[in-house]
C-alpha cells in the first residue's frame, strides 16, 4: 500500500524543519508533501532547499487547513493518507505504527500527540464528541500509561492521523467551508457515519507544540473555533432536538461568557453566530452510527476547561 505524509504549513519557519528532520529518522520512509498556505517567512523555500526529498506545493495564499490538504492529496495521491502538523516531532516508529493500525475494517488510525513541555502527558490521542457534537481531544492531560487498553476515539486529530484513501474520497475529504478547527471532527463523523471505524495506535507518538500560531487563548483562535462550532451545530441539525438545543445553548453561553470575562474577547461568540448562519440552507448531515460520548453538559464543560480554546 502506497502511503504519503501531508503537512500543511503557514509561516512554520520555527517548527517545520524539526518535523521534517524527524521524518528522516523514521523506520518506515514515506513520500512527504508540504503544502504551503502562502507563507511569508521563507519556510517553504527553506524546506525545498534543506529537504530535497520533500515535495513542496505552494498555494500562494492561505486557503485554510482542510482545503490545503484536499489540494495536496488530490495532486499527490496515495492509498494511505497520513496527516501531520508542522509543529510536531515524530518518534522513530511513528509512521510504522500508524500503518500497522490500518487493518481490515479500519478506515482511520489515530496517532498520539504528547505535550512538549510534559512528554509524559497526552495532548491528544484523536478526537471524540458528545451528543451536541462538542469536540474534545481524546485522553487529553492523561499520563501515557493510559494508552494501554484505551478505547478507540471517534477519529484521528488532523495533526496526527491516517486515513484510508477510499474512505476519504467516499465522503469528499475535508469540508472546504471550514477554514480551521473542527474539520477533523467533521471528517471523522462523516466517515464513521458511513460505517468507518477508527483505531488508536498507541505506539505512534509525537511531541506537539500546542497552538504556536494563533495562540491557545487568543481572540483570533476563538473566532475560528467559534465559527466551526456554530457551523457544526447548524449542519448536523443539533438545534432541532429541543433537549440537545437547550444543552448546547447553555454550554456555548458558558464558554462564550468565560472567554469574555477571562480573555476580554467576544470573538468566540460572534464566530459562533457567523458559523451558524453559514450552515443555513445546506444539506443536513447525519451522525448515523458514529460513536458519541455519553456525558452530560457539566462533564463537557469540565473537559473544555481542561483544554482552553
Amino acid at each position: 500500500m502506497r502511503a504519503a505524509v501531508y503537512i500543511p504549513n503557514f509561516n512554520g519557519e520555527r517548527w517545520l524543519p524539526r518535523t521534517l528532520q524527524s521524518l528522516r529518522g523514521q523506520t518506515t520512509r514515506l513520500d512527504v508533501v508540504v503544502v504551503d498556505n502562502g507563507s511569508s517567512d521563507g519556510s517553504a523555500a527553506a524546506a525545498r532547499a534543506d529537504f530535497p526529498e520533500v515535495t513542496v506545493m505552494e498555494l500562494g495564499e492561505n486557503v485554510g487547513f482542510g482545503p490545503a490538504l484536499n489540494r495536496a492529496v488530490a495532486a499527490h495521491p496515495a492509498e494511505a493518507i497520513l496527516l501531520l502538523n508542522s509543529d510536531v516531532e515524530c518518534a522513530a516508529g511513528f509512521c510504522a505504527a500508524l500503518l500497522d493500525g490500518l487493518a481490515d475494517g479500519v478506515d482511520m488510525v489515530a496517532g498520539v500527540l504528547l505535550e512538549e513541555r510534559e512528554p509524559g502527558l497526552i495532548d491528544s490521542a484523536g478526537v471524540v464528541a458528545d451528543h451536541t457534537l462538542m469536540g474534545f481531544d481524546h485522553l487529553h492531560g492523561e499520563p501515557v500509561t493510559m494508552l494501554d487498553g484505551a478505547p478507540d476515539p471517534l477519529g484521528p486529530t488532523g495533526g496526527a492521523g491516517l486515513y484510508r484513501r477510499a474512505a476519504w474520497e467516499a465522503v469528499g475529504g475535508f469540508d472546504e467551508r471550514i477554514f480551521l478547527y473542527y474539520e477533523d471532527l467533521d471528517l471523522a463523523l462523516r466517515i464513521a457515519g458511513a460505517g468507518g471505524r477508527c483505531h488508536l495506535a498507541g505506539g505512534a507518538r509525537a511531541l506537539h507544540a500546542y497552538s504556536p500560531g494563533l495562540g491557545a487563548a487568543s481572540g483570533a483562535k476563538y473566532a475560528r473555533t467559534g465559527w466551526s462550532r456554530g457551523y457544526m451545530l447548524r449542519r448536523y441539525g443539533v438545534m432541532r432536538d429541543p433537549a440537545l438545543a437547550l444543552r448546547a445553548l447553555a454550554c456555548e453561553a458558558a464558554i462564550g461568557a468565560g472567554q469574555l470575562l477571562r480573555d476580554h474577547t467576544a470573538q468566540g461568540i460572534t464566530g459562533r453566530l457567523r458559523g451558524f448562519r453559514a450552515g443555513a440552507g445546506l444539506p443536513r448531515r447525519e451522525v448515523g452510527s458514529a460513536p458519541l460520548l455519553g456525558i452530560d453538559g457539566r462533564e463537557a464543560l469540565a473537559r473544555r476547561r481542561r483544554r482552553r480554546g
